[in-house]
């Protein structure tokens, strides 16, 4: 007589085993560790911890089942980032305070210095590709999502904001330079920053045009230091060419006075995965919510949000955060909230 086999339950403290033992190698504690700022592809991380792409296949397969990490396919890759805890299941407070836990220990000085140097070379992608397309920016950009198809929805939140007679803002990365009259008009005085001369040149051209005496244009990393403080920093189509978003955004931060604005726009989360050698995009836009953790975590306030969506397939995302009237200390990115 046959019997039939005994029904295998899932009981709860099934997942509290599966954290526990994920949370019990020193390797997978130190990637989560790596994974607080930044998302990386299993390629990436086997090169930042010096081990074959196989182990590190293991490892993630181990945190994912534990629901430590969450992935993000960005055309035929997948990237690993840090999945959030929920203190409402089982294991929940766990997860919490493990990655609580680990973010207060200093990663080892080699893994530091290898994520520093996938970063440069993400760097290196997008150097490349603005010094090989500056002449054709526009008609790159135009792919994907021009200033054109932005611009209105950008002012309309921009001329919400109170900002007083005599106020400064900074814009990173202008491309051709097409929104600095728009900033010019509305602010006393504005700088530019970009790292590729070639478009630098294209924005030098622009402002002689318009007549801009206003603007100053500066050829600098804009991740270089916060020494210069204004009252609103604009970032437009710019955050998904940085290697490390979630860095660069606190480090931006840093810029604004107490009660300044940030404003970004971007775009929303898709999986094109053309857009990176047509228009030398590193990521395939954000999430929304990305964009709300990274921006708390550097000490700013999610705001107004305005949402377009294009006839291609695309959406933009318009994002105001604020500085605190009352915080006078500006600081930088350290971490997920």
């Amino acid at each position: 007589m046959n019997l039939p086999a005994p029904a295998i339950r899932h009981e709860p403290c099934d997942d509290l085993s599966a954290l526990c033992k994920a949370g019990g190698d020193p390797l997978r504690l130190n990637v989560l560790r790596a994974l607080a700022n930044d998302s990386f592809g299993v390629l990436e991380l086997a090169q930042i911890f010096a081990i074959g792409q196989s182990g590190m296949s293991h490892h993630l397969k181990v945190l994912a089942q534990a629901g430590l990490v969450a992935t993000r396919r960005e055309g035929n890759a997948i990237f690993y980032r840090r999945a959030l805890p929920h203190t409402g299941i089982t294991g929940g407070r766990l997860h919490a305070a493990l990655l609580e836990e680990a973010d207060a220990l200093a990663l080892p000085v080699e893994v530091q210095a290898r994520i520093d140097a996938v970063h440069r070379q993400r760097a290196a992608v997008s150097q490349d590709f603005f010094a090989r397309m500056a002449e054709k920016f526009n008609a790159q950009q135009d792919l994907i999502a021009g200033l054109a198809q932005y611009r209105e929805s950008l002012l309309a939140l921009l001329d919400k904001l109170p900002f007083a007679p005599g106020a400064s803002a900074l814009e990173v990365g202008p491309g051709d330079g097409a929104f600095l009259p728009d900033l010019a008009q509305r602010f006393a005085r504005v700088t530019a920053i970009d790292n590729s001369p070639a478009m630098l040149e294209l924005a030098r051209k622009l402002c002689e045009r318009h007549a801009l005496d206003n603007v100053e244009l500066r050829l600098a990393d804009a991740l270089g230091g916060a020494e210069e403080q204004v009252d609103c920093v604009v970032l437009n189509m710019v955050l998904h060419h940085f290697a490390a978003p979630a860095d660069a955004l606190g480090q931006l931060a840093a810029h604004l006075r107490p009660g300044g604005s940030l404003l970004v726009t971007d775009l929303c989360s898709h999986d094109q995965s053309w857009a990176r050698e047509a228009c030398g995009d590193l990521w395939l836009g954000f999430e929304q919510d990305d964009l709300a953790r990274w921006a708390v975590a550097a000490g700013l306030v999610p705001e107004q949000s305005l949402y377009v969506g294009l006839r291609n397939g695309f959406q933009i995302q318009v994002r105001q955060f604020q500085r605190p009237s009352g915080d006078t200390h500006p600081r930088l990115h350290s971490g997920n909230p």
